[in-house]
């Protein structure tokens, strides 16, 4: 990418979702690689996981990613564009949030950057776009798209905002798109995959059958600013490190806790049991649920992520094992209080 090198400086990139959970961790890969940062965000606080030296980096542009007009405003004078906004949510009423924000919002972003010509685009995708089936699957980016009760209304979404990013690139924009799994670490544990600490904590009593693909929050931000620095395009890589279990993470965060495992088996029928019980309590409480009834489902189905191709890609990079992701995130949650 030689604007990135052009003058002896690195480029300016912008990154949509920048206060979200991976977004925060961009930002300061990016910094740490010397690139300067523009960041969109919408009302409300900046992350408390974000440390003040880095925020204080950003130029930060106050922007919806469904403002057509503020994109192209905010990506006046950028080199670059990582497209990390995205709505997270396995609640039925969020459904339409979730259509306008991960289709709509990345359809936005992608004619933005054509209308300026970024040079380089990363779009942020899940292996959710992937879709999901029920049993046992090894998933690689060969994998299309099929329709499938285990399709949350988030994957249906985040499959249609990737259509929008090829649709991009067939236009002309240069990037590749990335894939992480579930994604740990540190951050907000209200919010995202980083509730599975928080439900943990709470000793929530509930384990699934299921299998799943989970990634180093902190690795994810290495892989995709690597692949931004190179001259590669019209490609998807999947961001995972290992498959586990849903109850050997579950017991893995316990143990970093000392609190106590989940000791019920969500079983089909028992998940359906439990997800009521806590959209009940959830009614009653006006907290979040602990469960609902497409997460119970997608954590009742076994997907195996194959990480081949982005390890051939960037041939000296190495994903952290997630008994030591765990370990640093308890550690943090732990010490910051947020218990």
């Amino acid at each position: 990418m030689n604007n990135f090198n052009a003058n002896g400086r690195k480029g300016k990139v912008l990154v949509t979702g920048g206060t979200g959970f991976l977004g925060t961790y961009i930002i300061r890969e990016l910094m740490e690689n010397d690139f300067s940062v523009r960041a969109i965000h919408r009302d409300g606080p900046m992350p408390f996981f974000m440390p003040d030296t880095i925020r204080q980096q950003v130029e930060w542009v106050r922007c919806d990613i469904r403002d057509p007009l503020g994109l192209e405003d905010a990506m006046a004078g950028v080199d670059a564009v990582i497209h990390a906004a995205a709505k997270v949510s396995f609640l039925k009423k969020d459904r339409r949030e979730l259509l306008s924000v991960n289709i709509d919002g990345t359809a936005h972003v992608v004619n933005a950057a054509l209308t300026r010509q970024i040079p380089r685009f990363i779009h942020v995708s899940s292996v959710a776009a992937l879709g999901r089936t029920k049993g046992g699957e090894v998933v690689t980016e060969e994998k299309t798209w099929e329709d499938s009760k285990y399709n949350t209304n988030y994957a249906i979404s985040k499959f249609y905002g990737e259509m929008e990013a090829w649709r991009g690139m067939g236009e002309g924009l240069k990037g590749v798109i990335v894939n992480p799994s579930t994604i740990l670490g540190y951050g907000d544990w209200s919010h995202s995959s980083c509730a599975l600490f928080r439900n943990v904590w709470r000793e929530f009593p509930w384990y699934p059958e299921g299998i799943n693909g989970f990634v180093d929050v902190t690795d994810t931000a290495k892989a995709i600013v690597r692949l931004l620095t190179m001259d590669i395009s019209g490609q998807r890589f999947i961001l995972n490190s290992d498959n586990w279990s849903f109850r050997q993470l579950f017991n893995s965060i316990a143990g970093e806790f000392g609190k106590k495992p989940p000791s019920r088996k969500a079983t089909p029928l028992l998940a359906g049991i439990a997800w009521r019980v806590e959209k009940i309590k959830s009614l009653v409480n006006g907290k979040p649920s602990l469960l609902t009834q497409e997460s119970a489902r997608v954590a009742n189905s076994s997907t195996f992520f194959n990480n081949h191709k982005i390890l051939r890609q960037l041939a000296d990079f190495r994903f952290t094992p997630l008994e030591e992701t765990i370990r640093t995130a308890c550690q943090a949650y732990m010490h910051a209080g947020q218990p």
